[in-house]
């Protein structure tokens, strides 16, 4: 069964104009629908879930969200889905070994004998992002709309981040939060220090996991830079209670100067499906 084509005064199809950036994680879905030409969102919702669910749950939310916004009716130009969780580990490419997924997992994460694995090459950093991505997700996908292109959120957060720093020495350690889980991103002089992900309940949880990873990086709470985005604001308990601990603590707005429609996106759209493309 063939799609009705739809056709805009060009006399070029419609659906050659839409890309869907789809993320999916145990806490929530979010979804966007760019506008290549005019370079705007035409459609998305984000959904933080009350608890964590299982992935059968997750495919029957995405079910429901794609079915309210008939999004299964519809054809585009490019698909990209975004896996969120924290079951991954990044490479370095002189270390990495296609064969070896499953043993750069193992040591921080529990993997099933049944679990598939992909990777994703940061090819501008020398870097391999190894991760088990949800498979039912997936194929739910393909069924809907045939090929598409996967990647996990690490991959985005860094390249993005790493894409859009200003060339500094001195360390600055992004840190982005949604749905309960806080994504580390610390650069110095263009390089990655680190990436990491922390699922967290208290603010106290939150901070903790900021201290640690200073203190595992040896970084001075008096001098580095940290920069707070995502479902966070100024005047917040975890803003507050990180300002007292830490000397120079911001709210970072990334900038979009490439979607110059979208209007401070992170209050409603997640930044890694805004860069997901």
């Amino acid at each position: 069964m063939t799609k009705k084509e739809t056709k805009n005064n060009t006399g070029i199809p419609v659906e050659n104009f839409k890309k869907l950036s789809i993320q999916v994680s145990l806490n929530g879905l979010s979804f966007c629908v760019f506008d290549t030409v005019a370079n705007t969102i035409l459609n998305s919702e984000k959904v933080v879930f009350a608890k964590e669910l299982t992935p059968y749950e997750i495919l029957k939310r995405l079910k429901l969200l794609f079915s309210s916004h008939k999004i299964e009716e519809e054809q585009f130009s490019e698909i990209v889905v975004v896996h969120r969780n924290n079951l991954f580990s990044l490479v370095p490419k002189a270390l990495f070994n296609e064969d070896e997924l499953a043993n750069y997992l193992k040591f921080n994460t529990k993997i099933l004998a049944n679990d598939h694995l992909a990777h994703d090459e940061l090819e501008s950093f020398d870097i391999n992002n190894v991760y088990v991505p949800f498979v039912n997700i997936n194929n739910y996908i393909y069924d809907l709309f045939g090929e598409f292109t996967f990647k996990h959120n690490g991959t985005v957060m860094v390249e993005s981040l790493m894409n859009n720093h200003a060339t500094t020495k001195e360390a600055v350690c992004y840190i982005h939060t949604s749905q309960r889980q806080m994504d580390v991103t610390v650069i110095a002089s263009k390089k990655l220090l680190l990436f990491n992900s922390f699922n967290f309940v208290t603010k106290e949880d939150f901070l903790y996991y900021l201290l640690f990873t200073l203190e595992q990086l040896e970084l001075n709470t008096e001098s580095v830079s940290i920069k707070l985005f995502g479902d966070i604001e100024k005047g917040d308990d975890i803003y507050d209670l990180c300002y007292n601990y830490v000397k120079d603590v911001s709210i970072f707005y990334p900038s979009f100067t490439e979607h110059p429609g979208i209007d401070r996106p992170e209050e409603t759209i997640d930044f890694t499906v805004i860069n997901a493309f």
